[in-house]
């Protein structure tokens, strides 16, 4: 099969390339194992959020200072001032709702009840402009009962500590006690499922009832998975503002948004090959020719060009051994060195400095394979070295952002 961009990985790096691609008259497809990043998502897209363990205020003028070797430096702060203000039309063209500003960071509400520094926020989630101003009033922070990724007693200690008053409560209903029968079952992504329609009345009922005289009511982000309309109705239902808190994965808003992507690629177009690996790759000379998957067997996928967005050692986009650290799929060149203890701080909570390590890539974030570049592959996202996504706060940032100047890199050509 032979299209004009195959796109390894079906993340948001991936899904960003192949939407604005496919919209710019291209014919892409994406091959995806399933999973990503995405599933994991707190609902906050960070842009630059922490350096050296401080907060930051206004990331782009944080951005402008990063040393040469991180991402967006090859991206260009010029580049990503203009891309910065396309995203949240383009996340609402999907229907991704959000919140928030390139100019300043705000603040998301986690499930610990620590306020961490985001740049976009799903519309529906907890956030406020400052920390140390919380405009709640009394809070009622109500779950679930049997939901076991949601900590209302942490989350109600970070706003008590902020000066807040909160009351904790949960409620059951019919349709959630079927999934209380296996604690497995009663996790996010299936309540979301139950939590439609006219259990959506049921849910506001109990909210209004236990919300007793709070100001605010606090619940755990388990609602609308496959679109906001949940959400947006139970909202309206209950009598007083309602706000959502991440839990732990698997993310509701996560899934949600690509969910949201990935629909909306297909409606343009694109080809999405999901459930599905890529094996390796044939390349001549300075071009990579074709590749080859699990499921499409001795089938070639071709193209003019091809863009690797498979993540890093979370999604197995790079990997390690007892003594090297490696590209698995088509054995890119990757910096990092040889000795093991070098890749980690005997610390835990201390950077460690495999969490840099990524594809080495020339200026244009064209991949390099035994120190020749090739001309027609490209990385974007988490799979590029030079940066600490995690100390950052900048992985949904980084990702979109290296995205969009492939797609103009591969464009202009």
């Amino acid at each position: 099969m032979k299209y004009d961009i195959v796109i390894i990985g079906g993340g948001l790096s991936g899904l960003v390339s192949g939407i604005l691609l496919t919209k710019a008259g291209r014919k892409v497809a994406i091959v995806s194992s399933g999973h990503s990043a995405l599933h994991f998502s707190s609902g906050s897209f960070g842009l630059f959020g922490q350096r050296d363990g401080n907060f930051v205020e206004r990331p782009l003028e944080a951005i402008a200072k990063l040393p040469a070797s991180h991402p967006y430096r090859k991206v260009g702060i010029d580049a990503i001032t203009d891309y910065v203000k396309r995203v949240k039309p383009l996340f609402a063209e999907a229907g991704i709702n959000t919140h928030g500003s390139e100019e300043r960071n705000h603040y998301r509400l986690t499930p610990i009840g620590a306020f961490k520094p985001a740049w976009l926020t799903i519309d529906d989630y907890a956030t406020v402009g400052k920390p140390d101003n919380l405009p709640w009033g009394k809070v009622a922070i109500i779950n679930f009962n049997g939901y076991l990724d949601f900590y209302p007693s942490f989350i109600a200690k970070g706003l008590e500590e902020a000066g807040l008053s909160c009351s904790l409560k949960s409620f059951t209903l019919p349709e959630l006690e079927t999934l209380r029968k296996s604690s497995t079952e009663m996790r996010a992504a299936n309540i979301a499922r139950v939590i439609v329609g006219d259990v959506i009345g049921d849910v506001a009922r109990e909210v209004n009832r236990l919300a007793g005289d709070a100001d605010t009511v606090l619940m755990p982000a388990v609602i609308g998975l496959f679109d906001d309309e949940p959400v947006k109705l139970l909202r309206e239902k209950v009598d007083r503002p309602l706000y959502f808190v991440s839990t732990q994965p698997m993310s509701v808003g996560g899934m949600r948004s690509q969910i949201r992507l990935r629909r909306y690629f297909k409606k343009l177009g694109g080809t999405y090959l999901l459930g599905d690996s890529v094996t390796n790759g044939v390349a001549e000379g300075d071009r990579m020719m074709k590749i080859f998957t699990v499921n499409l067997g001795d089938m070639e996928l071709s193209a003019d060009y091809f863009i690797l967005a498979s993540g890093s050692f979370f999604s197995y986009g790079i990997m390690a051994n007892p003594v090297s650290i490696y590209e698995p799929i088509f054995g890119l060149d990757i910096k990092a060195p040889t000795t093991r203890s070098e890749w980690y701080h005997k610390d835990i909570f201390k950077d460690h400095a495999y969490m840099k390590y990524g594809v080495t890539t020339d200026d244009e974030f064209r991949v390099m394979k035994d120190g020749r570049t090739l001309d027609n592959m490209y990385a974007v996202g988490a799979v590029l070295g030079g940066c600490n996504s995690m100390k950052e706060e900048s992985g949904a940032g980084v990702a979109l952002m290296t995205s969009m100047k492939v797609v103009d890199n591969i464009l202009a050509r």
